[in-house]
């Protein structure tokens, strides 16, 4: 939502203001307001805002003055002038300065909305059609390698982007590494070493993975100078919690998507290790051949159990393969515990196939309580609850791996303020792109959603506090309690006041 910052030295011009016009339908948000020139810089300079509303004639500062320093401040700043008075003078000085409309009071609505509609679509363009900057080059290098290792990019569109962003992508062979953790140092010591190796490159995938590149040309040589940077950048988060995993080397031009998927394939195996300092697709894939030996898996039938939704078949099929293994000579409980993970790691990797993100510690959990299961009973009951939530899950709930983080973002931090180019830069993702994407994952807007989210926060605060009004407006994350009265009536019927006194 772009934010407003109305300037009157009348309080019912501002009043009436905050109740003529649906801020919310024009993408607008009103984020402040004062009742001079003067106290209005000094909140500019705290409060974001993108369009100023001001009267022209004003004590201490005038309107005037107040856009000359504002723009000092805020150089992008728009600004909707209005005026008791229709004297060319002003009009001639706003201009100069540059306004979107020079409005006369009593303002005229139509007058002012069709002035609203206007600015929005410049604030709009000039969003749309910036230089590219060093985060939007990130955010479309981000794109373009990641439809490039999963196979959804033509050659055509692939040559122009990569000579556009300058990516090495010439080298015959690729091992792909993902990381996985919160670190803030991560980032910055990837950035350098890219920045310092001419084959290598990273970017953040749609999990919030690192995922790092490396484009060889003899592997044997190379792979592992790449463990070496690798391990270097570990030894440089030595204080942060991440982890650290290697696909398989394979052919750049045909194979490089199984490069990306084993490397993601490998992360899910760090928690069931003795704490690696990485882990190799290619030790897992001895594991697993290992398991494969004692236990065959039948994958298409459970594959279609997911598919259907069928938490019956599923359960069945786990008993009868378990009972096959239970029967089988010579069977330790080791070979029952990597069983037990060789199938939860492939429902993991078959959730991702489908565009579903599991719950965050899903794997963490289950995980755990299969290595701690103590009979093989408790371990199929441990593996069919991992089945049937998950099975729940999707009936009830099927989002995009960034809008599951996003949703929870906005959960954790709905106090403070939001918007899409925030959370844009947060996960790496055009603002403009991710408003897109959470409309069509959620069925509202970014504004719809988190204006809902705020207000059924403040319904509980009313109901569970005795916090005054204007404090919970701050609380749960508006800036005026002029505009909280409004959205909490809009989405109520009721004023905050009215509400708690119904309680």
């Amino acid at each position: 939502m772009y934010k407003v910052f109305i300037v009157d030295d009348e309080p019912f011009i501002i009043e009436g203001l905050y109740d003529a016009v649906d801020w919310q339908h024009f993408g607008l948000e009103i984020v402040g307001q004062a009742e001079n020139g003067r106290q209005a810089l000094d909140k500019l300079k705290e409060v974001p805002a993108d369009l100023l509303i001001t009267d022209i004639s004003m004590p201490v500062m005038t309107g005037l003055e107040l856009i000359a320093e504002a723009r000092k401040v805020r150089p992008d700043l728009k600004v909707i002038v209005l005026s008791g008075f229709d004297d060319f003078a002003y009009l001639k000085e706003a201009m100069r300065l540059g306004i979107e409309n020079y409005l006369l009071k009593p303002i005229n609505l139509e007058e002012l909305e069709e002035t609203l509609s206007g600015t929005i679509n410049k604030l709009n363009a000039v969003k749309a059609s910036y230089m590219l900057d060093e985060y939007d080059m990130s955010v479309l290098k981000s794109n373009i390698l990641y439809r490039w290792l999963t196979g959804k990019i033509r050659d055509e569109e692939l040559q122009e982007r990569a000579s556009l962003l300058g990516l090495n992508l010439e080298q015959p062979f690729v091992l792909v590494s993902v990381i996985r953790g919160h670190s803030s140092k991560l980032e910055a010591v990837l950035r350098e070493m890219t920045e310092a190796e001419e084959q290598v490159l990273f970017f953040m995938d749609d999990d919030g993975d690192y995922v790092v590149i490396f484009t060889m040309e003899d592997p044997d040589m190379e792979k592992p100078r790449a463990i070496r940077l690798l391990q270097q950048t570990r030894e440089r988060c030595y204080d942060e919690d991440i982890s650290i995993s290697l696909g398989s080397v394979q052919e750049i031009s045909s194979k490089r998507t199984r490069s990306y998927r084993h490397a993601k394939e490998a992360q899910e195996y760090f928690l069931v290790l003795q704490q690696p300092s990485y882990v190799d697709y290619l030790d897992i894939q001895e594991r697993k051949e290992e398991t494969a030996r004692s236990l065959s898996l039948h994958w298409p039938d459970y594959a279609k159990g997911i598919a259907s939704r069928d938490k019956e078949a599923l359960f069945l099929k786990i008993d009868s393969d378990f009972d096959q293994l239970r029967n089988t000579p010579g069977v330790v409980p080791g070979i029952l515990h990597s069983a037990a993970v060789e199938l939860i790691v492939r429902f993991k990797m078959e959730l991702s196939d489908i565009q579903y993100s599991a719950a965050p510690d899903f794997l963490k959990n289950t995980l755990h309580h299969i290595m701690t299961a103590a009979t093989i009973d408790e371990l199929l009951d441990v593996i069919k609850q991992a089945v049937s939530d998950l099975v729940d899950a999707l009936n009830s709930d099927v989002k995009s791996p960034i809008i599951q983080q996003v949703l929870q973002y906005i959960h954790n931090a709905y106090h403070e303020d939001l918007s899409l180019k925030v959370l844009g830069a947060q996960y790496h993702i055009h603002p403009v792109y991710l408003g897109h994407l959470f409309h069509k994952e959620t069925g509202e807007t970014f504004a719809e959603y988190i204006n809902r989210y705020r207000i059924d926060k403040a319904k509980e605060l009313l109901r569970t506090t005795n916090l005054k009004v204007q404090d919970i407006s701050k609380r749960v994350g508006y800036w005026e309690t002029g505009y909280f009265y409004k959205q909490f009536k809009k989405n109520t019927g009721l004023s905050p006041r009215d509400f708690r006194g119904l309680l």
